[in-house]
């Protein structure tokens, strides 16, 4: 069964699968400048104009296995020689135009910049042109068209521009480490650091968690992952990987609602804070709702929080479909919390760097947490905590949540409420159109996995909020 959607993607997991078999093997640092000839061996180029080049841009692939360029704090990074420059001239006018004596375009150019040569083709005259793209909308023909890069296209916050070397550049002021241009690049440019080396070195330094525990804390969205086998073998694999224990996340999420809750009916409005790269977005974007923002640490942060207080000397490793939550381990608040983040695509290099089959594994029990904290993978679903959560504590308050699927939809809801103009008092927003499943870092990106969740979630054993989070007691 293909494990993954794009051939990017699964080229990118050989690399991860390649550098982790190395690091297990304490191999690393004097083989790791075989492993662009491991991937592309021979002398017959695979993807690029010659096997050299394919090898640089691995040798830079390999490195971002290996953490990155420390001197980076974003957690997204453009590997430059990978770079295809892609036309991306703006506003175009192509073959298509027929030069009719209608002039639409230029009469609605408010900068001159549409002109006309001899034939009465228009042309576009850059210095001028803003982009506003009101020629094309009223060209008859179509003929004017937008030409920009995927991963521009991809950016919805306007991150990424190019620079004079016409390759993609990121503004770490304004990118929000999302990584849905990781997903979106075609040819794997754009991609998100890797820190598996350092839950590597966690797990062999553990001695069979014996120095101390490793556990390892899933996201919900892991539902809708690793479809090739049972979820149960999942997790066995993760504890036959070396982790002490495994614990879902969601339990985390049944924490967050019952506060969330409290918080929301204590202040009037809200908007959410499981999902670091829509917190980041209202920091960066809109400043004067910072004190919106739920006060409450992420699902993955509170459980961490409280398997500290448990067991101070554990680790805690999140794994999840997310780039931002490696941006939000580094957090001041969350950094003593959360010791590793990895994503699906990297926990299925790990077990392949092990040589493991976890479709032959005997299936071990995953059940923490209410099926409202299973469903805070997907878009809608903190609202419905929330308005449990409430339920539950007898709380009167008249919630009008605002779920928000996708930057786009939580742009629009925040501006609307920084007007005044929101008819709601409970922004749930989720960078990721679907919300977590459809994470940069999730294997597979597609409609059936929203089901895939509602269905885990009723398969809970613990049916109120309440009931899970008792178990902490």
């Amino acid at each position: 069964m293909k494990r993954f959607d794009t051939k990017v993607q699964y080229l990118k997991y050989k690399v991860l699968r390649e550098t982790a078999r190395m690091a297990w093997a304490d191999k690393l640092l004097e083989g790791m400048m075989d492993i662009p000839k491991i991937i592309v061996p021979g002398k017959e180029p695979t993807m690029r104009c010659c096997v050299y080049k394919e090898r640089a841009i691995l040798a830079e692939r390999v490195k971002m296995a290996m953490g990155g360029h420390a001197d980076n704090p974003n957690i997204i990074e453009v590997i430059d020689i990978a770079c295809d420059e892609c036309p991306a001239a703006g506003y175009e006018v192509t073959d298509s135009c027929r030069g009719c004596l209608a002039h639409r375009c230029e009469d609605v150019c408010r900068r001159g910049a549409i002109s006309f040569d001899h034939n009465h083709v228009a042309h576009i005259d850059k210095s001028k042109c803003v982009e506003c793209g009101q020629c094309a909308k009223v060209c008859p023909y179509s003929a004017i068209v937008d030409r920009k890069r995927p991963c521009q296209v991809a950016c919805k916050v306007k991150a990424i521009s190019i620079n004079e070397n016409n390759a993609a550049a990121i503004d770490d002021e304004k990118c929000i480490q999302c990584g849905a241009c990781v997903y979106q690049c075609p040819f794997g440019a754009v991609t998100d650091k890797s820190f598996m080396l350092n839950v590597i070195d966690m797990l062999k330094k553990s001695e069979g968690n014996k120095k101390y525990k490793v556990y390892a804390v899933v996201a919900p969205s892991i539902s809708s992952q690793f479809v090739y086998a049972n979820l149960g073998q999942v997790i066995t694999g993760l504890k036959k990987m070396g982790f002490f224990t495994v614990i879902e996340a969601a339990l985390g999420a049944d924490m967050v609602a019952m506060s969330e809750s409290r918080e929301l009916a204590e202040k009037g409005f809200l908007t959410s804070s499981c999902c670091p790269a829509f917190v980041s977005y209202v920091k960066s974007a809109f400043p004067e709702l910072k004190e919106n923002i739920s006060h409450n640490l992420s699902p993955m942060a509170a459980l961490a929080e409280y398997l500290k207080k448990t067991d101070p000397t554990g680790k805690v490793v999140f794994i999840g479909p997310c780039t931002a939550k490696k941006a939000e381990a580094r957090q001041e608040r969350v950094r003593p919390l959360i010791d590793a983040v990895l994503t699906f695509e990297e926990l299925q290099a790990l077990f392949d760097s092990l040589d493991m089959d976890i479709t032959t594994l005997e299936e071990d029990v995953l059940d923490n947490a209410s099926y409202y904290g299973r469903i805070f993978a997907r878009s809608g679903g903190v609202s419905d905590a929330v308005a449990q959560a409430m339920k539950e504590q007898g709380i009167e308050f008249d919630l009008k949540a605002v779920p928000c699927d996708g930057i786009e939809a939580c742009r629009m809801a925040l501006l609307k409420k920084s007007k005044n103009a929101l008819a709601g008092n409970f922004i749930e927003g989720m960078a990721c159109v679907g919300g977590c499943i459809g994470g940069a870092g999730c294997l597979t990106h597609g409609e059936k996995n929203k089901a895939e969740v509602d269905k885990y979630g009723k398969e809970a054993m613990e049916k109120t909020i309440g009931e899970a989070i008792s178990i902490l007691q």
